[in-house]
Parts: structure tokens; sequence; C-alpha cells
């Protein structure tokens, strides 16, 4: 069943979720003061990754309740390396002060390291702004990008959890930004351009149950001469009602009912892996090229991340039964194991 939400508030006054279902706009308006369970089982964080043929740039900001989070990494596809670069802030429960909106309000986070993350909303797009001294070993990484949001699309689900009527998912991607600006590793610089630079937005919001493992895809580029993207994943809450898996070509979403991920045997980057759905509207492979691995454990607080960057390829079939061709998109696919 893929359930499509009305507006209104995503909250009930027992902090339980109004409507579940999915949308292609921000239909429901997240408010955290409707919650109703304990502060150190909220989760809000914004997530950004752009991508090119060559090299990408991943940066998050994560109010986790037992400890913010900001994140920095860079991939490089061609040489197939990784590197991370994170700072913690202990306890932040909501003093992060995350928007409650992917529409509006900005980001700004700094730490006592000197890493600085600004994600700010502009007429027509986005501007992320990075400063991190100490990646690499004191190489240090800085630069500037701006993610143009035409009129688009974008995915929208609301989740609940199983035997948990105060946990929920809701969670937005914005796929398909084409991006321009540079960053600076160091003496190098790297460039990005709208023709072949694109972002995605990652923004969560919920109540989270203590463990969970949750499967993620997503990609954009151009393909046969449009702008195409895609959002796929599972494994966290009941998702019985709607799936997060949609299609996006030239901005207009195609919704998809269920993906499985297959995982080559050998561990997350030993060779390709498998995409198929259940009804056979979804069929890809996708060629690994760097395991961005991340692991936290702080006790009490574990996530384990093999997020692996490369090169989707195959088949989608679109809401009108068009078979749409899919060749060397670059993407990524993960599995995220959590003890939150």
């Amino acid at each position: 069943m893929q359930h499509r939400m009305g507006a209104g508030p995503l909250l009930d006054q027992r902090g339980r979720l109004v409507e579940c279902g999915w949308a292609t706009e921000e239909v429901r308006k997240y408010e955290r003061a409707a919650i109703r369970a304990g502060k150190l089982r909220i989760k809000e964080w914004d997530y950004y990754c752009v991508l090119t043929p060559n090299y990408g740039l991943a940066l998050t900001v994560a109010d986790n309740g037992y400890l913010g989070f900001l994140g920095v990494s860079w991939m490089d596809l061609k040489s197939r390396t990784a590197i991370n670069d994170a700072a913690v802030l202990p306890w932040p429960m909501g003093k992060m002060r995350l928007p409650e909106s992917a529409d509006a309000g900005d980001i700004e986070q700094s730490h006592p390291s000197g890493m600085r993350l600004r994600f700010g909303h502009e007429p027509g797009g986005r501007r992320l702004t990075v400063e991190a001294p100490n990646f690499g070993r004191g190489t240090g990484l800085k630069g500037e990008l701006w993610l143009e949001q035409p009129p688009m699309d974008r995915m929208v689900i609301a989740t609940p959890f199983p035997k948990a009527p105060k946990a929920f998912y809701y969670n937005q991607k914005i796929n398909c930004m084409p991006t321009s600006g540079s960053i600076a590793i160091g003496s190098e610089t790297f460039d990005f351009e709208p023709q072949s630079a694109y972002g995605v937005l990652d923004w969560g919001r919920g109540v989270w149950t203590y463990s969970n493992t949750w499967y993620w895809g997503s990609a954009s580029g151009r393909c046969g001469g449009h702008t195409v993207g895609f959002n796929i994943g599972y494994g966290f809450g009941d998702t019985s009602t709607a799936s997060e898996n949609m299609f996006f070509i030239d901005g207009k979403a195609h919704k998809l009912d269920q993906v499985t991920f297959h995982m080559p045997s050998g561990g997350p980057d030993s060779g390709p892996w498998r995409f198929t759905s259940n009804n056979g509207r979804f069929e890809l492979t996708f060629e690994p090229a760097v395991n961005r691995h991340h692991t936290t454990d702080l006790g009490v607080f574990k996530t384990a991340q093999d997020q692996v960057f490369g090169l989707f390829s195959g088949d989608v079939v679109l809401d009108d039964g068009t078979k749409y061709r899919i060749d060397s998109l670059p993407g990524f696919a993960e599995e995220v194991r959590n003890r939150w």
C-alpha cells in the first residue's frame, strides 16, 4: 500500500502521528514541542551530499539527544579513498535548535576545534559553508557551495514504529540540486560545476527506538539528456503504509513500491550490489568505488556506517509504464547500524 498524505500538523495532542504515508512536498508541520517522548529519544539532522563523477563532499549537523555531531567527509571516487572529520557536542537535547522545516531556518554550528558548518537558505537555493582546519590530519578543508533548488518534487515520508506509539520518523529527501562552487583541501582546489555536480539533502526529524539498522540509497545526475535521481531505502519503522522509494526525472516524482538491497557477500565494497523491486520497476546494479566507513562507539551510544559511493546502472519504469535507462549515475548505498 502507498498512501499519500494530506496537509496539517504532523503530531496529535498525544504526540502520535496524525497520518502515515508519503508526499512530494512538506505537507505535514513538524513541531518539536508537540513530541511526548523523552529528549534522549529525539533525533534531528540535516545531511547534505554533493557528488560529481570524480569526487564528492558530505556535511552533517545532527542533534541525537546524547550528543551533537558535526561531520565533514570527502570522497575521491577515482583514487577510491575517503576521509572523515568529526566533532561532537555533549548532551545537546535540542540546544542546537535545528529548524522545524526543510524549507526555512538556517543552521550555523561551530566547535572549539575550529570546525564550522553553515547551511543557509537564499532565494532559489541553499548555500553551504564549511571550515574544517583539522581535516586530513591538519591539511584543512574549507569552501562554499551553492545548491540551486528549482521548483521540483521531493520524497517525504511519515513512518511509525511498531509497539512504540510515540515514536516516528519524518523524513525529506531533496535530490537533483545542481551545485556550483569550490572546496579547498590544503593547497588544492576542487571545482563543482552545475552540469556535473548534484546535491541531495537528507532532512530527518523524529523519535527513534533504541536499536535500528537501515538501508539507504540515493543518486542524482544527468542521464539520456534528462536530470534524474532516486531515493530508496528501508529498515526503519513500519513502512507498510508507504515506502520511501521514489524516482525523479526533470523534477517530477514517480512513486515506487518495495525495493530490496542485495549486498555482496564479501562486504559492502567487495563487489557489485543489486537492487530489485517487487513489481519490476526498479532493477539496478551498483559498482562500488569507495566505502566511507565511520564508527562512533561511546558505550550506550554506538553507530557503525558503511556508506559506499559508486555508479548505478539499470532500468527504472516510470508511472506511465515507460522504461528509462540509467547508465553510470553517481550515488551511494549504505547500511547503518545504530544503538542510540
